[in-house]
């Protein structure tokens, strides 16, 4: 391959860059990027950088040397309009034309938008460093009365840090728990505690009607009827995949782009990796899946065929009022949960998920040191698998294109 595309330039974008290089590809690396900044790390912006512990410096991924070294033409600010239908080329906004023997798909995901609030100031999400910028300076000045729509991640983290800033905080949760999906049951509710510690109200099992105010909000309505005052909003209700631009293409899609269980998709040369990737059958928004995806599709990019499979175990970590919840493997409803060391009450813990006598995953609350070992003995455990053929409906994965002349 004479030239590789990567679309996307957040954290997935890069490390598949990286691994270009690494893996020995020496031709042509154009990453283009819709937002106009340098790669940066977004799980600060919920954290750190909301509550000004750090400033944009700190959120950079690579270096200035890194970036040289790559020797990569970085095109910033450019949002991409469309994928041909062959797949070779990649058509800009601004007009200009990609023709690519290689594609990334690092696109990434967008936050989610509660529908009736367009135009109404106050109303933040939070998902890119133009978004924390803007929730950072509104929450400067004084205490606000902050509603965070969505205990999720994103939602427990802005709340608090919210709270840690002396803002009067709500959290409004529709399901009976957050984090229920995640957790199961048990260690959602232990979860939920964190927030009554904080000092952050929470309210469940109530959806949101609409928000009220003329210009700017000054209200959230609940489905139940109930009224919350608000001075802003936060709306953490999950994010959907940046697909809109390869609709048309070949490309299989239903929440993110279908790839097999080695990245690859439905066109040859072509390979999705980060949030909007659905690998194997199901899409993992978070920071390891995104760093660690990338080595396995570039080695299969680079053989033309689905040479390996990502066996990465899901992980992901939250922090929240001062505590670390960390969480590894696979939960499924019915898996018997044990404390096996430490307290759900005090001091933290760690507990293991079982179900017909295998563990399934493991959750900790401060306790790392326990929580890695734990980690690394379930990723042991995990069976090898072998990469598994990409079958949007009944069509297979076509045969590669053969390099070009």
């Amino acid at each position: 391959m004479r030239t590789v595309t990567v679309v996307g330039a957040s954290l997935a974008g890069l490390y598949a860059a990286r691994e270009l290089r690494a893996q020995g590809f020496d031709g042509r690396l154009v990453i283009v990027g819709e937002e106009p900044h340098r790669p940066y790390d977004r799980p600060p912006l919920s954290k750190d950088f909301l509550s000004g512990r750090a400033d944009e410096g700190r959120l950079a991924l690579s270096e200035p040397e890194e970036e040289a070294a790559l020797d990569a033409e970085w095109l910033l600010g450019t949002p991409v309009r469309e994928l041909d239908a062959s797949g070779r080329a990649v058509l800009l906004e601004d007009g200009r034309t990609l023709v690519t023997d290689g594609l990334v798909i690092a696109t990434g995901a967008s936050a989610r938008r509660l529908p009736g609030t367009e135009g109404l100031s106050g109303v933040h999400t939070l998902r890119t460093l133009d978004d924390a910028r803007a929730l950072r300076a509104a929450l400067e000045g004084g205490g606000r009365r902050v509603v965070v729509i969505g205990g999720g991640f994103i939602g427990a983290e802005t709340a608090s840090t919210c709270a840690s800033l002396g803002h009067e905080v709500t959290v409004v949760e529709a399901a009976p728990l957050p984090l229920l999906p995640q957790l199961g049951p048990e260690m959602a509710a232990v979860c939920a505690g964190l927030h009554r510690r904080g000092g952050t109200e929470l309210i469940t099992g109530s959806g949101v009607s609409r928000l009220r105010g003329r210009g700017s909000v000054t209200a959230v309505e609940l489905a139940d009827g109930r009224v919350l005052p608000a001075d802003l909003v936060v709306v953490g209700i999950g994010a959907v995949p940046n697909t809109g631009w390869l609709t048309g293409s070949p490309l299989a899609l239903g929440d993110g782009v279908r790839c097999d269980t080695g990245c690859v998709t439905a066109l040859p040369r072509i390979v999705a990796v980060g949030d909007v990737a659905r690998v194997g059958g199901a899409r993992a928004e978070h920071w390891t899946s995104a760093t660690e995806q990338p080595a396995v599709a570039v080695r299969n990019l680079l053989a033309g065929r689905t040479v390996d499979s990502v066996r990465t175990l899901p992980y992901f970590w939250s922090d929240q009022y001062g505590s670390r919840i960390q969480f590894a493997g696979r939960h499924r409803a019915g898996d018997e949960v044990t404390v096996v060391e430490g307290s759900t009450t005090e001091g933290g813990f760690l507990c293991r998920y079982e179900r017909e006598g295998q563990t399934t995953a493991v959750l900790a609350v401060d306790r790392p040191r326990p929580f890695t070992r734990a980690r690394r003995e379930l990723s042991a455990a995990q069976p090898a698998g072998r990469p598994l053929p990409f079958r949007p409906g009944r069509a297979a994965l076509p045969s590669p294109v053969p390099e070009p002349g």
